[in-house]
């Protein structure tokens, strides 16, 4: 249960002033719904305001504080010319004050003439003239109020800075002073102040590091704490040691050997089901580097032993190719594999249903269906999660109960994850990484292209398809939304079907789950040869035959979403991936990023990079699924400061009483502010 010393914190935002349905709309597009919403909605920048009494031509471009007379006003003559206030400073220098709109009662009522006001704004220079476009005035007693450094916020429409600062400022006022949770040497080692005063500051002042970088470590600290009470948690279960004979494994008819990393990985995924504490473990590794043999290994392994096993698929589709999968390479093998999917109903749920219960089925693929309520395992031994970023901590958990005692546990994902995010999001977890291809796989070639070469472009694809292959053509991102992705894929779609008629398939992420997977399946089953596409088919389904992508507005995405996408290409001879991009962005920051696609295939190198430019939400792609990433921790602060926050993790659990002393109370305030609260009922539960 939250503390209640939080409760200020998380009190709905329709407790501040001034909040009515108008206010509620922009706050809400940009996720600010609580209080310490606003809280931890931290400044992007700021603005250096001079304070001057003297108009100065050399100013221009600056933002200045001064006061002024207004002293006459020019009417607009239409509708698009604005109205201006002629105003004064003390020496007599002029300066106009721009408002555009069609109403000038309001600027006329808010700058009376011949009388001073205190205007703040950006100086522009207009020919020979100096202006302000909408300043901010006030009364000149109120001049002693503006800060020299003003903060600057992230705003959707219909909301000001000055609307966000008075809403900050009465979050601040509601935010309590909270317990010390900070190691007290770590503190005064890095000179940090308390938790209330770095909110303070950081709002006051975007620039002061120290208050910037106190409230990273407290989101880091809160990660990392709740990773090691999962983690604690897990190791206090009992699972059963599982150590299969190999007879099911010695007849896999594989078409090739598996690859060293994939002998290695399994190796340890081996070795850690051998134990009688739950394993935890995750397996990265790119499209196409083999994690579906390991998996199919692991689940041998449980079932050679007398045990079930479970493989887990973020989407219907994902799951069916998952089955067909695994069906194919354990053909011939005594072994039952079934699916589940919410799609399945009737007679054909409860006969599936009925086998897990009684044992007669030996794996079972499906989506989040798996871990109903009404599904019952015999002997659950291990669960394999793929795509592991779009399943929470309490999704795994309600699986893991699925057994009588704890099953082991296997996470998968394409993403290829740079150390520091390793250690925040999967930090209760070993680690096992498939960093070579399968043979067979050939190099994809990765070409940039500009946006006004689209035609050469067409004329390729239409090269392509006649010779038999099939491609995915990727619409840019509009923006943060469906909708304009959307229209974007189906306006790209409706021109290419001038050309290929009925050849062009499409799907986005608004469609339907049964039409989005008829249209997939129409294009592996070769009904279609292109399919265009927003970024839904980032974790898709595997179509060999799909050996060219075109990825349209390249710039927009990050490097490794384009790595990612670029895995969706098929196993055909000559590979390809085009990259087009507008010709404004051929910039050298851009030529610098897309040049790195064409050099190497290496995710992981992709990924580090990725981090630096674009920040850890976009690597693991939560931005767009939903999942929070950290709010006020940038990449440089996870690399300073996730080392000294494991530490201090480790040292409060092992050392300093866990959440019962006196700092482990602090801390779980800390885990309850950043919303961590799950680790909690974990310790709790046991």
């Amino acid at each position: 249960m939250r503390p209640d010393i939080l409760n200020p914190l998380f009190a709905e935002i329709s407790v501040l002033k001034g909040i009515g349905p108008a206010l509620a709309r922009p706050l809400e597009r940009l996720g600010l719904a609580r209080a310490v919403d606003i809280a931890f909605h931290l400044p992007v920048s700021w603005v250096d305001r001079h304070l001057t009494d003297e108009l100065d031509m050399a100013d221009a471009g600056r933002v200045i504080g001064i006061e002024l007379t207004p002293v006459d006003y020019k009417a607009s003559g239409g509708a698009r010319t604005p109205f201006r206030v002629q105003a004064t400073d003390r020496y007599g220098n002029y300066v106009s004050l721009i408002y555009f709109g069609k109403n000038s009662g309001w600027p006329r009522k808010l700058l009376p003439l011949n009388e001073a006001k205190f205007v703040s704004g950006k100086l522009e220079s207009y020919g020979e003239t100096l202006q302000i476009v909408h300043p901010d005035v006030l009364p000149p007693e109120e001049a002693g109020s503006v800060p020299a450094r003003e903060s600057v916020y992230g705003l959707s429409d219909g909301l000001t800075n000055n609307r966000m600062r008075d809403l900050v400022a009465q979050v601040l006022a509601r935010a309590p002073d909270l317990p010390e949770w900070v190691e007290p040497s770590l503190l005064a080692q890095k000179g940090w102040p308390r938790w209330r005063e770095a909110l303070t500051r950081i709002h006051a002042d975007p620039s002061d590091a120290q208050a910037r970088e106190r409230l990273a470590y407290d989101e880091i600290l809160a990660g990392q704490l709740a990773l090691m009470l999962v983690r604690q948690s897990s190791r206090r279960r009992r699972g059963v040691p599982i150590a299969g004979d190999g007879r099911l494994r010695a007849m896999l008819k594989l078409p090739f050997a598996p690859t060293g990393a994939q002998r290695r990985a399994f190796g340890e995924i081996e070795g850690d089901m051998a134990q009688a504490t739950p394993m935890l473990r995750l397996l990265q590794g790119d499209v196409g580097s083999g994690k579906t043999l390991v998996a199919l290994m692991a689940l041998l392994n449980a079932v050679e032993a007398g045990m079930q096993g479970a493989m887990l698929a973020p989407t219907e589709i994902l799951a069916r190719q998952h089955y067909e999968t695994l069906r194919k390479m354990a053909s011939g093998l005594p072994v039952e594999i079934a699916i589940l999917t919410g799609r399945d109903k009737g007679k054909v749920r409860e006969a599936t249903l009925m086998g897990l219960a009684d044992g007669s089925i030996d794996i079972l693929v499906g989506t989040h269906a798996i871990f109903q309520e009404k599904v019952q395992y015999k002997a659950l031994g291990l669960a394999v999660i793929d795509e592991q970023h779009r399943f929470g901590v309490a999704q795994r958990m309600m699986l893991a109960n699925k057994a009588t005692q704890a099953p082991h546990l296997l996470v998968m994902t394409a993403t290829p994850i740079p150390r520091t995010l390793t250690l925040t999001y999967y930090g209760e977890m070993e680690v096992s990484k498939l960093d070579e291809m399968p043979p067979g796989r050939q190099p994809i070639q990765t070409v940039v292209m500009a946006a006004t070469r689209l035609d050469e472009v067409v004329d390729a694809l239409a090269r392509h398809v006649g010779s038999g292959g099939q491609a995915y053509w990727v619409c840019p991102l509009v923006e943060e939304s469906e909708t304009s992705d959307q229209a974007a894929a189906e306006a790209r779609a409706e021109s290419l079907r001038l050309r290929f008629g009925e050849a062009v398939g499409l799907v986005h992420g608004r469609m339907k789950g049964p039409d989005k997977d008829a249209a997939m399946e129409a294009f592996a089953a070769n009904r279609t040869q292109i399919l265009v596409a927003t970024t839904v088919i980032e974790v898709g389904v595997d179509v060999p035959n799909s050996s060219l992508i075109i990825i349209e507005g390249a710039e927009r995405f990050g490097l490794a979403q384009l790595h990612q996408l670029r895995g969706r290409v098929g196993r055909g001879d000559k590979p390809s991936v085009c990259l087009l991009i507008r010709g404004g962005a051929l910039g050298e920051t851009s030529r610098a990023r897309l040049a790195l696609m064409r050099e190497t295939n290496d995710g992981f190198l992709i990924a580090e990079e990725d981090l630096r430019l674009r920040g850890a939400g976009e690597v693991l792609g939560t931005r767009q699924s939903g999942e929070a990433a950290l709010k006020l921790a940038t990449p440089e602060h996870m690399a300073a400061l996730i080392d000294p926050a494991r530490d201090d993790a480790r040292l409060l659990i092992d050392r300093d009483g866990g959440l019962d002393s006196a700092r482990g109370q602090a801390a779980r305030v800390c885990l309850y502010l950043f919303e961590k609260d799950a680790a909690v009922g974990l310790l709790r539960g046991g």
